[in-house]
């Protein structure tokens, strides 16, 4: 049976899984979190079928995205991870996952976890959109604004508004399935 999905997901079958599986899901744990803070920022200027296809590349040499172990690379690592074809190889995305770690860490130092952080923008409750097609989606709200303002603020990198904006989609914080996509109406009530 043919399952009618947002237009973006049709590209691969690493896409369909993603977006049936994956993308919207509400997420509250910080490691998960950060790894899609990092692989959102790894997209720019890519598509994200590219960085899909990089993940488990990601996973390996990015210690399974342990944010204590990131926060103490030197810059040694930086260079093996800059020969590595199975990640981006740019040298300032490399160097923000770093950088991200260590400013991830202080978040959670202020807020006992960064998903208190970052779910407390949105009184702990996913918003659901109701948009017809992909075209009516934003790539900004106000939303990503005030969330990337807030991190550059703390020291992040790789976290304009765009940038954002699609990490709160990815990680169910915002729901932007296409009212006619059959998980729609599973991620508006967190069931899967």
């Amino acid at each position: 049976m043919n399952k009618n999905r947002c237009d973006w997901a049709e590209v691969s079958d690493l896409d369909r899984n993603y977006h049936d599986n994956e993308w919207g899901v509400p997420i509250y744990n910080d490691r998960e979190l950060f790894e899609c803070l990092i692989l959102e920022g790894a997209q720019a200027g890519l598509s994200w079928s590219t960085v899909l296809k990089k993940r488990e590349g990601y996973r390996l040499l990015f210690d399974n995205f342990d944010i204590e172990n990131i926060s103490q690379y030197e810059q040694k690592k930086v260079e093996e991870l800059m020969l590595d074809a199975r990640i981006v190889r740019h040298r300032l995305k490399i160097n923000s996952v770093i950088t991200n770690a260590q400013a991830f860490i202080k978040i959670q130092q202020e807020f006992g976890c960064f998903s208190d952080y970052l779910w407390g923008y949105v009184n702990y409750q996913p918003l659901n959109n109701c948009w017809k097609t992909m075209s009516e989606v934003p790539v900004t709200t106000e939303l990503s604004d005030k969330l990337s303002k807030d991190l550059k603020k703390r020291g992040f990198k790789f976290v304009g508004s765009t940038i954002c904006y699609a990490f709160l989609q990815a990680v169910g914080v915002v729901n932007d399935h296409v009212i006619t996509c059959h998980c729609y109406v599973s991620r508006k009530t967190n069931k899967t």
